[in-house]
């Protein structure tokens, strides 16, 4: 008995809308990667000892492009567009609205792609609120597999589910040039503290280790400048601690 596959519709205009929503705050955007600055002390030591180099998103546009990307995505959605004196985004926080049971799993991992295909980026974190949802997620990246690889041409990719035991995920999340895909949920890392004679008590993604040279594994995560794609905002940024560590 042959085992049964969903088949996914990549062409639902609902679907499509909101993706060309995500696109277009970054159109123009030029197609590269950055590797990691040596001249930063924590991003040489990070790579110094036969570790490869770091790759991570880069941003060309100006904030000035940014906000006229943003006015028109509104413009063609029918909703109320950003007025600011200066002409700049307050922040790079944008929300998709969906309604429940239209596919917003599948646009945001679809938007991911989409991303890359046009501008090149490849560091992806999801931010999920809960172990069940970070289990749906990570069910859907395997469901979704063959269809996204059918979609965009099979693209080389990874995702994963973070795993505090697990710091090579960390490194090659890091050092890949191909897509990468973390799911992780908000509990991993919203405890956190800045005293170092507390640092014992803060989720391990935030603790110094010797086989990351002495840092950690946050560290190595924010110098790629990754896309945050957060499932559930109302959940996960729950708490003002949680909205700061999410500032990855």
């Amino acid at each position: 008995m042959s085992e049964m596959k969903i088949k996914f519709d990549p062409d639902l205009t609902h679907q499509k809308d909101a993706i060309n929503a995500v696109v277009g705050v970054f159109e123009g955007q030029e197609t590269f990667q950055s590797n990691f600055s040596v001249s930063n002390a924590v991003q040489a030591d990070m790579f110094e000892k036969n570790d490869g180099i770091g790759v991570a998103n880069a941003l060309s546009l100006l904030p000035e492009e940014l906000y006229e990307n943003t006015r028109n995505v509104q413009l063609v959605n029918g909703l109320p567009q950003t007025e600011t004196k200066k002409q700049a985004l307050p922040s790079l926080d944008f929300t998709i609205e969906m309604e429940t049971g239209t596919g917003k799993t599948y646009v945001y991992l679809r938007s991911a792609f989409e991303l890359n295909q046009r501008y090149g980026l490849t560091k992806f974190i999801i931010v999920v609120p809960s172990v069940a949802i970070k289990e749906g997620v990570y069910k859907s990246l395997q469901m979704t597999e063959d269809h996204f690889r059918k979609e965009y041409k099979n693209v080389q990719y990874d995702y994963f589910v973070y795993d505090s035991s697990k710091r090579e995920q960390v490194r090659n999340f890091a050092t890949n040039d191909y897509i990468q895909i973390m799911v992780i949920n908000i509990d991993a890392f919203s405890k956190a503290f800045d005293d170092p004679d507390k640092e014992s008590t803060a989720n391990l993604i935030h603790r110094t280790d010797d086989r990351l040279n002495g840092l950690k594994p946050i560290e190595f995560i924010q110098a790629t400048h990754p896309v945050v794609l957060i499932d559930e905002p109302q959940s996960v940024a729950s708490t003002a601690n949680r909205k700061k560590r999410l500032l990855v």
